[in-house]
């Protein structure tokens, strides 16, 4: 077991109605006027913009609205953004969606509270010592970044998907009320279920030794995911099952299922690159490539796999033959996907990678041969390649 640190500071607002009280809970930062971040016209058929605008005004909280944040979000967003706050003196960021929202207002936070281009804290060049306050409004149970210090963002001049991570861009608050997630897509949901699931795996896949309470919390995640995600298939209203789920997403990413642990994370790593060039929904990607990242690292510990078949999966052990019972596990994670009717090869997504392109995806994911990436099995660009020619041969 490692040291480590763990710092969740977001509060969280959990429940029906929650949505009504974000304009009492921006006023008692002693912010004036706020910027409502969201993403396509869902948050206003539904008529939750105009609950969130007479929380705000009744507050005595002015706003401004910017929409627009798509998936896989861009930086030619975060830029007008930026804009927006700094001619309008915004002071808070409230954002409206789920992870490519928020994360687009962690950007937008990033760079008006900082001098300079905003992209040079997610590629890398330097770190943000300000940030606006960012509080959320949960709309889609997925990626995990209203607990989390990541923001994704994707710079279209190159088609580069990059991180920056900081304590500086936690959600100050965010409100999760489930039944704000009953109308989301089959498609939507499977994705976001998908992401959650692999949030705790890339945590729990590690070649350091475990942390036994850490492990029983991730396996209990990991077990309520797949069972209320299939609930949720036929169910989309099972408030019961909507709530598990939204949990899950935070607690899946805010770290708790890290602690002891050296994550992996190798297969967002290979999947980034992914949507990056092809725009394919995240939680797609990753069901895509995890097959085969996990048949290449495989024997790097068998006997791991084989308590993840176990534990999550009730696949007995085979001690004799862990290889055998991992294999099992690996299989039966990927006809759960398919029972979600998320993919579990690039021709599921009907991309079939030429050589061209795993080379560009390798040099990509490897920072121009700069970097490895994953801790169960530390993979350079070679690897890359092979594990994406694996993921588009199938």
């Amino acid at each position: 077991m490692k040291n480590f640190e763990y710092y969740a500071p977001t509060r969280v607002i959990f429940g029906k109605e929650t949505e009504k009280q974000v304009g009492t809970l921006i006023r008692s930062f002693e912010c004036k006027k706020a910027l409502v971040l969201f993403g396509g016209n869902s948050a206003e058929r539904s008529g939750l913009l105009e609950r969130i605008y007479s929380s705000l005004s009744e507050s005595g909280i002015s706003f401004i609205s910017l929409g627009g944040v798509v998936p896989n979000p861009v930086l030619s967003k975060v830029y007008e953004g930026i804009n927006l706050c700094k001619n309008e003196q915004i002071d808070f960021i409230l954002a409206v969606g789920g992870g490519s929202v928020i994360d687009t207002a962690k950007a937008i936070a990033y760079g008006v509270a900082n001098e300079g281009d905003v992209w040079d804290f997610y590629n890398g060049k330097r770190k943000p010592a300000a940030c606006l306050p960012v509080g959320a409004v949960l709309t889609i149970a997925a990626s995990g970044s209203e607990m989390s210090y990541c923001s994704m963002i994707t710079n279209e001049s190159g088609n580069l998907k990059r991180a920056c991570n900081s304590d500086l861009g936690r959600c100050k608050f965010v409100v999760m009320n489930p039944e704000l997630t009953f109308t989301l897509p089959k498609w939507q949901t499977a994705c976001g279920c998908t992401d959650i699931l692999m949030h705790s795996m890339e945590r729990y896949f590690s070649s350091e030794s475990s942390m036994e309470v850490t492990d029983g919390i991730s396996e209990s995640i990991m077990r309520t995911v797949i069972h209320n995600s299939k609930i949720l298939m036929k169910e989309p209203e099972n408030y019961k099952a909507r709530a598990e789920i939204m949990w899950a997403s935070s607690l899946s990413h805010n770290d708790l299922t890290g602690c002891g642990s050296a994550s992996d994370w190798a297969t967002h790593q290979l999947e980034h690159e992914l949507s990056g060039m092809f725009n394919v929904s995240h939680g797609a990607g990753l069901a895509a490539i995890w097959g085969s990242w996990a048949r290449y690292v495989l024997k790097a510990n068998p006997n791991r796999f084989m308590e993840f078949a176990s534990h999550v999966l009730n696949i007995p052990c085979n001690f004799s033959e862990p290889e055998k019972a991992a294999l099992e596990g690996i299989e039966a994670l990927e006809e759960f996907f398919i029972d979600l009717g998320m993919p579990t090869k690039m021709g599921d997504l009907d991309i079939i990678l030429t050589e061209l392109q795993i080379e560009e995806l390798a040099q990509k994911c490897s920072f121009e041969n700069q970097r490895t990436i994953g801790n169960f099995k530390v993979l350079n660009k070679e690897d890359m390649k092979e594990i994406y020619r694996m993921a588009s041969s199938q």
